[in-house]
């Protein structure tokens, strides 16, 4: 016994949410969609679980931060998805997919046909066993990956006010929830191996503004080194840490950030893999062009960069479920996914937005001083490819991003450095689009980085032309009299 629909949607998180909105308001029928999910819940903003719900006072719950309220739009609460038709299968998982055939298999046995399928499974948090270290299932061991990890979190850091967290990564999920530690009057220990915080974007300079800001609210920070095993209690409790470098941390809490995989097991065999994520074309679409894949899971081409990518990152997730839905929905009137790496966070004061890609070398600006306004740009083979800006105006946040999409030439670093803001403001000032329509075929256009400029002026072009084409009319009128008279 199954049930049969024309789209099924397999993952509950972000992108799943966001494109089912995008389902609705292009036309999709009722009981059309299902949407399967391991959950227990319908789709919400992950984000929100490393920030508002882990606040001491008025934390953010259920059904606050269903999604789409992260870009400003619908919240999709139960009633959403049943008022439109669309059916929800939670806490449910698949443990078989049949691409041939169409099919998925679930755990409890049942079948589900579909005629279309989005892959939304998403990524699952790294495990400390996956590096010989034991001891994740020790009660103040925590992950944060879903709203049980989140549950989970917020009780044990109710039971440790005042107490010692040792945070295993320095990445997005290390420090977030260290600030969120730290507005729980906890003390904050981080470990991580790289010389710095954030080391796949920041650089050191911008990493250290950060690093100081920290340390001034109680942080600590031990590099370099890693976790290599747990002392327990007579519980089972973790104690304390011990460390590669032979550091010994106690601990009352542990929170474990050390990157994602992503869920790719049900498909591999049957789609085409590549860079850890299921492959797909500008059109989401992958090796069997009734599946497609969207999130953390695709690995897509960016257009900017002319290379296949799988981004980790909220904004991928919204923007590729909408794009693929209108594919499916309306092929002929959806183009290509073009889409500009976007990353963002926000911690204590702070607010930082990137844009494009950290590579080529580094030119940082703004004032790193009193750390109000600062940023950087990467400049690869002569052309800007990332821009990164904390403190920056919602304007201000859109030039850099219009900026880096342009790829302008870059000539003078030391003048880079200078300009600073003043560089994407003036890029994006004067973009010109110019009129095409009117120059003929041969016209040598050149794309100049920041403007277009033409080999010649127009008006040679048109007087050349008319020469061209009256010469060729007297041509054709001597030959067809000639002719004439022949006959």
């Amino acid at each position: 016994m199954g049930r049969a629909y024309v789209y099924v949607i397999l993952g509950g998180g972000v992108s799943a949410g966001y494109a089912a909105l995008e389902f609705t308001r292009r036309g999709v029928s009722d009981g059309e969609l299902c949407i399967i999910s391991e959950e227990p819940v319908a789709p919400y903003e992950r984000p929100a679980l490393s920030k508002g719900f882990l606040l001491p006072e008025a934390p953010a719950r259920l059904p606050s931060f269903h999604t789409c309220v992260g870009a400003n739009d619908e919240k999709l609460t139960p009633k959403w998805y049943k008022e439109h038709g669309i059916e929800l299968v939670l806490g449910t998982r698949v443990k078989s997919v049949d691409v041939r055939r169409k099919t998925l298999l679930s755990s409890t046995g049942e079948t589900i046909s579909y005629k279309f399928l989005i892959i939304a499974t998403g990524a699952r948090a790294l495990k400390l066993e996956e590096f010989g270290v034991e001891g994740s299932d020790a009660e103040n061991v925590c992950y944060l990956r879903d709203l049980a990890d989140a549950n989970r979190l917020a009780t044990v850091i109710q039971s440790s006010s005042n107490g010692n967290a040792v945070v295993i990564g320095g990445g997005y999920i290390g420090m977030e929830c260290a600030a969120s530690l730290v507005i729980n009057k906890i003390n904050v220990t981080m470990v991580f191996p790289e010389a710095h915080c954030m080391a796949r974007l920041f650089t050191p300079k911008i990493a250290n503004l950060y690093e100081e800001y920290y340390r001034a609210k109680g942080v600590k920070f031990v590099k370099g080194t890693v976790l290599t095993s747990f002392e327990f209690d007579s519980n089972r409790k973790v104690t304390a840490v011990n460390l590669k470098d032979g550091s010994h941390l106690p601990a009352d809490l542990v929170v474990v950030g050390i990157g994602i995989r992503p869920n790719t097991s049900l498909f591999e065999g049957q789609l085409t893999i590549e860079k850890g994520g299921i492959k797909v074309n500008s059109k989401m679409q992958s090796s069997d062009s009734s599946v497609y894949a969207i999130g953390d899971v695709a690995t897509f081409p960016v257009k900017l960069f002319g290379e296949m990518r799988r981004l980790e990152h909220v904004d991928s997730a919204r923007k590729s479920a909408r794009h693929a839905v209108s594919v499916i929905m309306e092929p002929a009137k959806t183009g290509e996914f073009d889409y500009l790496p976007f990353f963002y966070s926000r911690v204590f004061a702070f607010s930082w937005q990137f844009y494009g890609d950290p590579a080529g070398e580094v030119v940082h600006f703004g004032d790193y001083e009193d750390g109000k306004q600062f940023g950087a740009y990467w400049v690869k083979k002569g052309h800007l490819v990332g821009s990164f800006l904390e403190g920056g105006t919602k304007e201000e946040y859109e030039i850099i991003s219009k900026a880096t999409q342009l790829k302008p030439a870059v000539t003078d670093l030391e003048e880079l450095e200078r300009e600073g803001l003043k560089f994407a403001q003036t890029v994006v000032s004067e973009q010109k689009v110019p009129e095409v329509k009117d120059v003929p075929s041969s016209e040598l256009v050149r794309q100049c980085s920041r403007v277009v400029v033409m080999e010649k002026p127009l008006y040679v072009w048109h007087a050349a032309t008319g020469v061209v084409v009256a010469a060729s009319v007297a041509a054709f009128a001597f030959w067809y009299g000639r002719r004439r008279r022949r006959w």
